[in-house]
């Protein structure tokens, strides 16, 4: 469920993003076109100014009248030997002889002046606009009939002036839009992604609280099942004793009364376990005989097809006898069930001294280099949870004293828990 939900808010994020993205890229388009646009305007208007300055000059120059057109001033001047082209035609006005500047800026094909020549005087009407050459070169022009005093067109002014070094430029600067645009987005996807990320922040560390939460239950109910199995078979070991021999019954009773306080313990282990490990709880400490302790768990563990010897020196020292009892419990029951070798009878040595634990098996032993994972949950050499051994080891850490494992020289394994002494 969790997962399911980290899931959706991944998804979500993405969307987010997506959707910001998307938003800033659509203002980021509009905003593109219109600067480009503003860009081919201005382009247009300063080409447009070159040939209109050029036209008027030359309108001033010449004179028609009666239907005759006169050209000759246009040599005196200085329009004559500059840029843009320019050409005085006849287009649909009565034949005269063409006049053209000396300078030739860009060339431009006859065909294409005598047109717009001809649509000038034809409409009369002035043309201004792009054209293409017969060549692919783009010009920009403007076509301007002339009359004379009596209002009669006499022919056309047509001035060309290259627009290739305009389109040229324009297009750059469309290349560096359009980059900067593919930037911007790229920069405000990323941007999008670490503010939604930020602003999910809460919801995604709730979620992770409750993934912890949920790993917690689930640590604390594997935990209290694997350790009840013990207590469980033992008061079912006894109840079946009971019924086959009723006269015992009144001497088994402390022994299954111990077994219940002991599944008691069991059940409130696991929740004090988490309180300590998130520090709103603190260990029951006190001074213990850890001899006696071991005794007490050896003669409550069902252990019928085994055989336990104890050896103890009296040793005192200070812990939570509850956290105690568990992990020695844990301890010879991983030596009941995996310190055997297959068909035969487990054979345990208890040995408690100097504030020591040692449980020797005669089973098959463990790999050397990875004894210290055996600590670990869910990390186990037989087949079973792993959960008893890591109990054992977090029990060791809080009580100062350490845990590990190494095995026999004539065979099996032994596991050692040592505690800190206390004073006489």
């Amino acid at each position: 469920m969790t997962d399911s939900s980290t899931g959706h808010l991944r998804g979500l994020r993405r969307l987010l993003t997506l959707l910001f993205t998307a938003m800033n890229a659509f203002g980021l388009v509009v905003l593109a076109w219109l600067v480009i646009q503003a860009d081919a305007d201005q382009g247009r208007q300063r080409l447009d100014s070159d040939v209109r300055q050029t036209a008027a000059t030359l309108a001033r120059l010449i004179t028609a009248n009666g239907g005759s057109i006169v050209t000759a001033y246009i040599g005196t001047d200085t329009v004559n030997d500059q840029c843009p082209r320019f050409a005085v035609l006849p287009g649909s006005a009565p034949r005269f002889e063409p006049y053209r500047g000396k300078r030739e800026c860009v060339a431009v094909d006859d065909a294409l002046l005598n047109r717009l020549a001809t649509e000038a005087t034809s409409l009369n009407r002035s043309k201004t606009g792009y054209e293409t050459t017969a060549e692919g070169r783009s010009v920009y022009v403007s076509a301007d009939p002339i009359q004379d005093l009596q209002g009669q067109i006499v022919g056309a002014v047509v001035v060309v002036a290259d627009a290739e070094g305009v389109q040229d430029q324009h297009d750059e600067w469309v290349w560096l839009v359009i980059g900067g645009c593919v930037l911007l987005v790229l920069g405000l996807g990323a941007a999008g992604y670490a503010i939604a990320g930020r602003a999910m922040r809460p919801a995604t560390a709730a979620l992770e609280q409750q993934k912890s939460l949920l790993d917690g239950v689930s640590q604390l109910l594997d935990g209290v099942v694997h350790d009840l199995k013990t207590p469980v078979a033992g008061l079912r070991a006894l109840a079946e004793t009971a019924s086959r021999n009723p006269a015992e019954q009144a001497e088994m009773l402390p022994r299954t009364i111990r077994l219940a306080s002991m599944m008691g313990d069991i059940i409130d282990l696991w929740p004090k376990r988490a309180r300590v490990t998130a520090g709103v709880d603190e260990l029951t400490i006190g001074p213990l005989m850890l001899d006696q302790l071991v005794e007490m768990v050896v003669e409550d563990l069902p252990a019928d097809d085994a055989r336990i010897a104890v050896t103890t020196v009296p040793t005192r020292v200070d812990g939570d006898a509850t956290l105690l009892r568990r992990a020695i419990a844990n301890l010879i029951g991983n030596a009941l069930s995996h310190g055997r070798e297959p068909g035969e009878v487990a054979d345990i040595q208890v040995t408690v001294l100097d504030g020591r634990v040692l449980i020797a098996d005669r089973g098959p032993g463990v790999d050397p280099e990875g004894a210290a994972a055996l600590f670990e949950r869910f990390v186990s050499g037989g087949g079973s949870t792993g959960i008893g051994l890591a109990v054992v080891k977090w029990v060791a850490d809080v009580h100062g004293g350490t845990l590990r494992v190494y095995n026999r020289d004539e065979g099996g394994a032994i596991f050692e828990l040592a505690l800190p002494v206390s004073g006489p």
